[in-house]
């Protein structure tokens, strides 16, 4: 068997493990320890250019509409009813039942709810999802509905109607990413006259049609805001660690406001 020496180590490499390169070969060690101190190219925002899947998208959606299945297994199961009953926003049950605050955002109330909030999560996460990368992105939709739900927690009172009214669906994290997508625009000098368009529009809505928690828009909307326009204007020397951190706060604010909410009561 012929052998060839590698053009760094200069060790014989057999021909089964010569990796070719633009002079001679180079033996797998060496191409490993070359690729592994390769910096992986990477969006404005810090997605990897090399992933332009929507995985976190496409799972979410997934995960929604088969929450809806099971909301609508006939009763004679049980499984619909409970769904609601485990999973829905209360704000009187969040004390003892705090998960409510994320889970509310996997339930819808019709088909036209789910259908339009998996439509704008499609079309925004396809252009977020892989300029953000799949940590931030995942980050900002968690915390804009979590954002959603302390608005709606907040501006309940004891007493009233709402404060035992179930508040289900994704719109506080898809107003985030509504706001997302507003802040970035800005931040690179392109035109936001169309999401400005969509946003008031929306929020239009929100305020005057029944049934629609317009708590719940409006918290998503100005956390999602605030959490993009950390990522956005992080320097790209120290993005991660800043996104990171930004991270941090802005959820351990949410959750401090859950609990000066809770101990008010």
């Amino acid at each position: 068997m012929a052998y060839v020496r590698c053009q760094r180590c200069g060790r014989p490499v057999c021909p089964t493990c010569q990796v070719p390169s633009a002079v001679g070969v180079h033996c797998v060690d060496c191409t490993a320890r070359a690729s592994a101190g390769r910096r992986v190219p990477t969006t404005a925002l810090g997605g990897r250019l090399s992933d332009g899947s929507t995985l976190i998208t496409k799972a979410l959606i997934a995960v929604c509409a088969a929450v809806f299945i099971a909301q609508k297994l006939p009763a004679s199961t049980g499984m619909g009813l409970n769904v609601i009953r485990e999973l829905a926003l209360v704000p009187a049950f969040v004390g003892a039942e705090p998960w409510r605050l994320l889970t509310s955002a996997l339930l819808h109330g019709s088909i036209m709810h789910l259908a339009f909030n998996m439509w704008a999560l499609w079309v925004l996460g396809e252009a977020l999802e892989p300029l953000l990368g799949r940590w931030r992105y995942s980050a900002l939709m968690a915390l804009s509905a979590l954002g959603g739900s302390t608005a709606v927690y907040w501006l309940s009172s004891p007493g009233s109607p709402d404060w035992r009214t179930a508040t289900v669906g994704a719109s506080g994290a898809v107003f985030g990413l509504f706001a997302a997508m507003f802040v970035i625009q800005r931040r690179f000098g392109r035109d936001t006259t169309s999401i400005v368009g969509i946003l008031v529009l929306n929020l239009v809505f929100s305020f005057t049609a029944a049934g629609i928690s317009w708590q719940g828009h409006l918290g998503g909307l100005i956390t999602g805001g605030v959490v993009a326009a950390v990522y956005a204007w992080a320097p790209r020397e120290r993005r991660g660690a800043l996104s990171a951190a930004g991270t941090v706060a802005v959820a351990l604010a949410l959750v401090s406001l859950v609990a000066l909410r809770l101990a008010s009561l």
